[in-house]
Order: structure tokens, then C-alpha cells, then sequence
């Protein structure tokens, strides 16, 4: 009797790691979705707001006129920086670029002031520039302004359905992952559905029958949770040693939403999926149980 009881105790738990395992390489493919839409997301934004905007700015303008302009720019809900380059400054690039200086035979400055801006996130787009050009050509300082109009257009649309094809995968993955995570607990439920219908028998109410399958079940989302954040921090980990910048888009904001997300997938669908396969064994009669 004893060596049967112990059998069973073996059976059982191995039946608990095999759900277990399942569940945390299931909710590992769950956080990756997660983890590549908020990323894709933070990229877009840095994407955008490292696009230049750039104000000519006309060529009897003083430095205190300018670096005036600029503390007006910075008051501006859509400007997120802004860089000031002087006649001066220009000259000084170009001519490191050149190798030669064109004040030496113009006989004069070729080059004008300008501001180079980067937008915020929300504005760098073709409709918000429109409006945007017209409200910095109302300064009679600025001649005129610049932008990638073809590279932003590019950009927006690329992000949009790279946005739009991880929407639909995580939509795949989550039913895909109920599935299987469903199936998994449903074998475990399986297992022991004579002991279900045994205390049934004796009088056990469904709430007592259900209450250890679904602290179990809680018990193996976390550490399934668990287990998944693990394998997700090690990857990540693994990106930063190779190439440090990624941190540019990777924030704790969105490992944290990562982490989190795992953790309330693990619990809510293997408590859900517990909940409804003890209810089917529940509502079976005696003879069913051998049909199955």
C-alpha cells in the first residue's frame, strides 16, 4: 500500500514538472511577443525623434538673436532638442570636411546660422510638419526649412507594419499558448479524475474538490513565471554584453512590463484552463470516465 501511495506521489510529480516546463516555454514565447512590441514601440519613438528637422536662419542674424530664438524653440510642445550652429561653427565643419577653407577665395562666409531640431515622437510625422514649417516660418529670422520628408515617410510606414505584424502574432501566440497550456492541465486534471469523482461520492462540494487543483495550478504558473523571467533576463543580458546601446530602447519600463506580463499570463491561464477541466470531470457521470 505504501509503495502504491509513494508511486503515485512519483507520478504526480513528474505530471507537475512536465506542466511546469510546458508552461514556462510557453510563456517564454509569450514574453518575447511582449518584450518585441514594447521594444519596436521605444524604437519607433527613438527612430523618429533622431530625425532633423533644419531652420536656415537669415544671414543679418546676431548670435544673442539666435541663442534668443532658441530659448523661445525650446518653449515649443513639440520640440524635444534643439542644436544652435553659428556662421562660424558651419564654416569650422565644413572645413574639416573639405580639407580646405571656402572663406579663402570667396573673400567671405559662405555659410548661415542654423538651428537643427529634433522632434518628439508624436510630431515626427508628414501631417504635424505642415503645420509645423508654418508655425517656425512665422519668425522673420528663418529663410527657410529642411527635413528627410522621403526617410520619415519611409519610416512611419515601415514601423506601422512592423507594429501591425506583432499585434497579429501576439494574438496567435496567446490563443496558440492556451491551447497548449489547456491541454497540458487538462492531462494533469485527467490523471485524477477518479479521485474527483470519488469525493464527489462522499459529499465533497465542487468548491472543496476545485480548491487544490487551482492552488496547485496558481502554484505551477508562478514558478513557471519564474522560470520564464529567468530565461527572458538571461537573453536579455546576453543582447547588452553585445551591444551595450540596445539599453537606448530597452528600458526597465519595459522589463518590467515583460516581467510582469509573464507572471499574470502563468497565473491566469493555467488557473483558468484547471478551473474548466476539473468542471468537466465534475459533471461527468461514473461510466463516462472509463469512455475517455
Amino acid at each position: 500500500m505504501g509503495k502504491k501511495r509513494n508511486k503515485t506521489r512519483v507520478r504526480h510529480g513528474l505530471q507537475g514538472i512536465t506542466l511546469c516546463i510546458s508552461t514556462a516555454l510557453v510563456l517564454i514565447l509569450l514574453g518575447m511577443v511582449v518584450f518585441s512590441v514594447f521594444t519596436a514601440h521605444n524604437l519607433s519613438a527613438y527612430v523618429k525623434e533622431n530625425l532633423t528637422v533644419t531652420m536656415m536662419l537669415g544671414e543679418d542674424i546676431t548670435n544673442p538673436e539666435a541663442q534668443q530664438l532658441c530659448s523661445d524653440l525650446q518653449k515649443r510642445p513639440y520640440i524635444s532638442h534643439l542644436t544652435y550652429i553659428s556662421k562660424e561653427q558651419a564654416l569650422k565643419e565644413q572645413t574639416e570636411a573639405m580639407g580646405t577653407d571656402p572663406s579663402e577665395f570667396l573673400g567671405t562666409n559662405p555659410f548661415v546660422a542654423s538651428i537643427e531640431l529634433q522632434l518628439k515622437a508624436q510630431y515626427a510625422n508628414s501631417d504635424s510638419l505642415k503645420w509645423i514649417t508654418k508655425d517656425l516660418k512665422r519668425d522673420t529670422k528663418v529663410t527657410d526649412i529642411t527635413y528627410p520628408q522621403d526617410l520619415m515617410d519611409s519610416v512611419n510606414t515601415n514601423l506601422q507594419k512592423i507594429n501591425l505584424v506583432l499585434l497579429v502574432l501576439a494574438v496567435l501566440l496567446t490563443c496558440v499558448s492556451f491551447s497548449l497550456i489547456n491541454n497540458t492541465v487538462k492531462l494533469g486534471v485527467y490523471a485524477r479524475r477518479f479521485t474527483i469523482h470519488t469525493m464527489k461520492l462522499v459529499g465533497a462540494s465542487w468548491g472543496f474538490i476545485r480548491r487544490p487543483f487551482l492552488g496547485n495550478a496558481i502554484g505551477i504558473g508562478l514558478l513557471a513565471a519564474v522560470i520564464a523571467n529567468l530565461v527572458l533576463a538571461g537573453g536579455i543580458y546576453a543582447l547588452y554584453t553585445y551591444e551595450p546601446g540596445v539599453l537606448t530602447v530597452i528600458t526597465w519600463q519595459v522589463m518590467a512590463v515583460t516581467g510582469g506580463s509573464v507572471f499574470i499570463f502563468g497565473i491566469v491561464i493555467t488557473l483558468l484552463c484547471a478551473y474548466v477541466s476539473v468542471n468537466k470531470f465534475l459533471r461527468m457521470k461514473a461510466g463516462d470516465l472509463y469512455k475517455i
